[in-house]
């Protein structure tokens, strides 16, 4: 047999009217039973359960739903059901629990804590002294700007033997000291907290970062030492670790740190530039020059030639006259396609090296001159005293090890015995005079700045570790020049190298160097199919250009790639994130044993403190909030909770603000009077809000209407009159106005009546 919702209804209704209460829940019970998502019918079974001194029962009702609303997200709704249940189950944890999560989602601090202190409370009296300590906790995350809290809370924590809490209170209390530019209490509390919890990143960071605001970055780095030992290959620790230094301005440790950086990835290279920096604030030219050495040919592959010409030219304000930074300069203005400065460079590195009689370095640079203005006799002429044109052999590099014709060229002549010092921990360089070569061809590579060729097993200084330019025909004296002539398969081999180098700019994606390469092929050799076909490939090809990078300390000689963007690292470091690592502070005494039950002394004072600023606090908070929170309990017949609400919300407001809201509260509040049979009360606020300014006259009908109502209800037939008539005056239809005239009247005949019988 269906089930007749309708006749079960009206059956309920019946014995309600009836007075029989444990029928109507029968009945009620049953619509419930079989519509589960009746919700209205559900809150009215619950309140036939409490006329009945069924709290059990009722408590069932509400809670399922509370949980429907606080499922779907109606927290407001969701609150007002717990409310009626706290009414039958007072100081519940449970139920004060759920109000106290629910009253924090809203903003609602002041009763949030005074829900978490219940909770609290139970916690002690059954001698749970963690989990007292853990609500505490959330009080005080209901206001994270009080730190003497945390440090209070932290203490207890101690006391507990809870030691990561007590460390991530300490924390907190040190993150918001530092805010407030308390440093030195911030730096008091990470210190406490780092005993604790020795692994933890965040504490670490925030140790540096605080000791970089007093000025004492040194202390951080020797705190950051003994963590970083053992852990060399923990990136973002040794990251730390750099930062401590450069902040410190110590150059030796900051290299130190960023080669422990570059053994884990040789892409951390632009991480030596910052350190470059400082040792040139500092005045050690040598080393800043001896830095860049070792990474130039990965910054120019990485197109970061501005920022290296910038520190080069710096050091030169310095010491126009250094030969290495020269030399560098000179290394960059070819790598730019700059002649003019290059020629101007070179001229400078000339009479540099001529001043510092460094013989090798001046051929070098007069070499270079003599083949980009051959129609300068000069240069020639001061050549020929040092012993004519310095001989050149183009290093290649091939993709094979042991292939013995090259594959191609590179611009970064990069070899394992080069770089290894700059992966050493020490960074520690050697240095040494480049050795004499053999003079090659004229007609060589112009795409090399060929490097000098050092005697076997010596160390050739990252300084002066560049290639030589071939920049074209050399007008020479045929005296100086026997081996001009070249034969056609001399020719050939040089194209097919070029043409191979050229392959390899296109793999890498330096698609301008390989057509600047393949215009100037043209220029030597003319038109050729090969050139032709790498031009038809540099048309199809549509990828980004991905910028090489060349491996340092390969066994591989040739240049291995780099993902995109892993040349494209900011120079000034980034120091976010960290690795976990213990580290030794200053020591806090920590109480190992558990307390008994019951709170000590200290937690005591904690939760006094809180119970206190519980009472003293003023509710505060933003009009919405408390004014739905008011209808929510309206809605569910709890209108003590409702008028408290609406009384918040209107002293958020002010009567002439331009908005509707103080009259919406007015109007609530009279209403909830009126159902709390208070009419004195309803009439004070319905009076207030028809004293409001600029508000349009169907509000004030409304309020008026209410106004009479109140007096009628108060016996003051009179005014009710009175403000029926006014409605009456302006709308007739208002709200059978015309109706409740006439009742009136009969109230007041016979009012009259009963005192004239009286008397």
């Amino acid at each position: 047999m269906a089930f007749e919702k309708a006749k079960v209804l009206k059956a309920a209704e019946k014995f309600l009217s009836q007075g029989k209460i444990n029928a109507a829940i029968k009945e009620y019970r049953q619509i419930v039973d079989h519509d589960e998502d009746d919700l209205t019918t559900l809150n009215m079974l619950g309140d036939l359960y409490v006329r009945a001194n069924k709290k059990d029962e009722a408590v069932v009702c509400f809670e399922r739903i509370a949980e429907h609303y606080r499922a779907q997200e109606f927290n407001l709704k969701a609150i007002a059901m717990y409310k009626k249940i706290e009414r039958l189950k007072a100081r519940d944890p449970e139920i004060a629990n759920k109000l106290a999560e629910l009253y924090a989602n809203q903003g609602l601090v002041h009763d949030a804590r005074a829900q978490y202190l219940v909770v609290a409370e139970a916690h002690t009296r059954s001698g749970n002294n963690r989990k007292a300590l853990e609500t505490l906790h959330r009080i005080a995350d209901l206001d994270p700007n009080n730190t003497e809290v945390r440090l209070k809370l932290a203490e207890g924590y101690l006391k507990e033997n809870m030691r990561r809490e007590a460390g991530t209170a300490f924390v907190q209390a040190a993150n918001r000291f530092q805010i407030i530019g308390s440093h030195e209490r911030a730096l008091e509390s990470y210190n406490k907290a780092l005993e604790l919890m020795p692994d933890d990143m965040e504490i670490l960071n925030g140790l540096l970062v605080t000791h970089i605001a007093l000025g004492t970055a040194d202390e951080a780095a020797e705190v950051l030492e003994r963590v970083v030992a053992g852990r060399e290959q923990d990136k973002e620790l040794v990251t730390m670790l750099a930062r401590a230094y450069l902040e410190a301005e110590d150059p030796v440790g900051a290299e130190r740190a960023t080669s422990m950086l570059m053994a884990q990835d040789s892409a951390n290279y632009i991480q030596f530039i910052p350190v470059a920096r400082l040792y040139l604030k500092n005045g050690k030219i040598d080393d800043t020059v001896r830095l860049l050495s070792g990474i130039i040919e990965r910054m120019l592959a990485g197109r970061e030639e501005r920022e290296l010409l910038q520190i080069v030219n710096e050091v030169l304000e310095r010491d126009p006259d250094h030969v290495a930074a020269l030399r560098m300069l000179v290394r960059i203005n070819w790598w730019q396609r700059d002649m003019d400065s290059l020629r101007v460079s070179l001229e400078r590195l000339a009479e540099s090296a001529e001043a510092s009689e460094l013989v090798d370095e001046e051929r070098y640079a007069l070499t270079q001159l003599a083949r980009l203005a051959p129609d300068e006799p000069r240069y020639l002429e001061r050549l020929n005293l040092l012993g004519g044109l310095q001989e050149e052999t183009t290093e290649d590099f091939s993709i094979s090890e042991t292939a013995k014709e090259p594959e191609f060229e590179t611009f970064a002549v990069i070899n394992e015995e080069e770089v290894a010092p700059a992966l050493e921990e020490t960074v520690e360089f050697e240095t040494s005079e480049p050795a004499s070569a053999a003079f090659s061809d004229p007609t060589a590579s112009f795409a090399d700045l060929n490097e000098d060729v050092a005697d076997e097993g010596t160390y050739v200084e990252p300084a002066q570790d560049f290639q030589e330019v071939d920049f074209g025909e050399v007008i020479a004296p045929a005296e100086t020049t026997p081996e001009v002539q070249e034969s056609g398969s001399r020719q050939e081999n040089m194209m097919r190298q070029e043409l191979e180098s050229v392959d390899f700019y296109i793999a890498q994606g330096y698609n301008d160097i390989a057509i600047d390469t393949l215009d100037m092929l043209e220029k030597q050799f003319g038109q050729h199919p090969d050139i032709a076909l790498r031009r038809e490939k540099l048309d199809k090809k549509e990828e980004a250009a991905v910028p090489a990078v060349f491996e340092f300390g390969s066994d591989d000689s040739s240049a291995a790639t780099a993902d995109d963007g892993s040349v494209a690292l900011e120079a000034d470091m980034t120091f976010a994130s960290f690795a976990e690592q213990p580290a030794e502070t200053t020591k806090t005494p920590v109480d190992g044993n558990s307390s008994k039950p019951g709170l000590d002394a200290g937690l005591a004072e904690l939760f006094e403190e809180f119970r206190m600023a519980e009472e003293e606090e003023t509710v505060t908070g933003d009009f919405e909030t408390h004014y739905n929170m008011g209808t929510a309990f309206k809605e569910m017949d709890l209108m003590n909770e409702a008028v408290q609400e609406f009384q918040v919300a209107v002293t958020l407001v002010k009567p002439n603000d331009g908005t509707s809201r103080f009259l919406q509260c007015c109007n609530m509040l009279g209403h909830c009077f009126m159902h709390q049979n208070l009419p004195e009360a309803a009439a004070l606020w319905f009076k207030k809000g028809l004293a409001a300014p600029g508000h349009s006259e169907d509000e004030y009908q409304a309020l008026r209407y209410e106004l009479a109502n109140a007096c009628e209800q108060m016996g003051d037939f009179e005014q009710a009159k009175q403000l029926y008539t006014e409605v009456y005056g302006i709308d007739v239809s208002y709200r059978e106005v015309a109706d409740k005239l006439r009742e009136l009247s009969k109230k007041k005949t016979k009012t009259k009546k009963k005192d004239n019988s009286e008397e």
